[in-house]
């Protein structure tokens, strides 16, 4: 992911009025962020908890930002998640459902998403942890690269569908 500053983040929210926008909080680590190591930059708000944002480049270069709300309730204590973004079932962290508001008008109107995320946005930091070598798996490292490719695609599809 290419390297962003506080002003492209706050003028790429597609979804977000400019006074939500200007309202949220920055991740704390924001200058000591490792870009490459990103496919999006996605981050809970210290300050309003229920309330995340994910940050992508779409393959055109254009930087797309959602504003999200973490669901309130949750699922029952030992039940199991899949992420929709990085799709891998042994992820070591808890996976909760975020809703967005469409943009444009359907989301003036009322309209929502949801779907399933890794609960603190550690997609990227997931897809990077290379499965054990087997003979299904040679070379992990060719599977660490498809599932980072994957990833990307399905977090510009899911800005897409917003």
């Amino acid at each position: 992911m290419q390297p962003l500053t506080e002003k492209m983040i706050r003028s790429s929210f597609i979804n977000a009025s400019r006074q939500e926008a200007k309202k949220l909080t920055l991740p704390e680590n924001f200058s000591s962020i490792d870009w490459d190591k990103l496919e999006y930059l996605g981050w809970r708000d210290p300050k309003m908890p229920q309330r995340g944002y994910m940050i992508h480049t779409s393959p055109e270069g254009t930087i797309r930002g959602l504003l999200l709300r973490a669901t309130a309730g949750g699922r029952k204590p030992g039940s199991a998640a899949m992420c929709e973004m990085c799709r891998d079932v042994t992820i070591p962290c808890a996976v909760g459902m975020f809703t967005t508001r469409r943009s444009g008008q359907s989301g003036r109107d009322g309209n929502t998403l949801g779907t399933l995320i890794c609960s603190h946005f550690e997609c990227s930091s997931n897809v990077r942890i290379a499965p054990p070598k087997d003979p299904i798996n040679p070379d992990p490292m060719v599977v660490v690269a498809e599932r980072i490719i994957m990833l990307d695609e399905r977090v510009d599809a899911f800005i897409n569908r917003v």
